[in-house]
């Protein structure tokens, strides 16, 4: 199996040989938003903070430390913008929230939309399978046409039984 990179050391590696880049639409538009509500909220509760009438006596220190708070929650959500889904004649690249992992053609079984699941996965040679979470049913006709594409790049590259 190839190894996992989670963090990225050096120069990075070109992007040529990548035909395909898939990212959810939805999901990203929806996390956005919910960060901005975030921000919002915990800065406004920051700072109202010193007028409320509990009897607790509130500092500045406080006051900034709720919108701390605010910023890292949303920083959190944020990174649930993260997954993408590159493919091309190196293999699969799948980077889902925290690190991305390359599966050259010779791992992969397939590609597929299980039912009633929220995302595609890549069905590996070992009987395991990888979450694309890039791939998102609420998408639908773009989520449709990214496995479409990642089943021609895989009929091209290594074809499937």
């Amino acid at each position: 199996m190839p190894v996992v990179r989670t963090w990225r050391r050096g120069a990075p590696e070109p992007d040529t040989d990548w035909e395909l880049e898939v990212r959810p639409r939805r999901a990203t538009r929806t996390a956005i938003v919910v960060a901005i509500v975030i921000v919002v909220a915990f800065t406004a509760g920051g700072l109202l903070l010193r007028t409320g009438s509990t009897g607790v006596n509130f500092r500045v220190a406080d006051q900034v430390a709720m919108i701390l708070i605010g910023v890292l929650g949303a920083g959190a959500v944020l990174m649930l913008t993260r997954p993408r889904v590159r493919a091309g004649s190196p293999g699969v690249a799948v980077r889902n929230i925290l690190g991305e992992q390359v599966y050259p053609w010779a791992y992969i079984r397939g590609v597929s939309f299980p039912d009633r699941k929220s995302w595609a996965r890549l069905e590996l040679a070992d009987d395991d399978y990888v979450p694309l979470l890039a791939i998102r049913s609420n998408d639908k006709s773009h989520a449709a046409d990214a496995i479409e594409r990642v089943r021609e790049l895989g009929a091209r590259y290594a074809p499937w039984d």
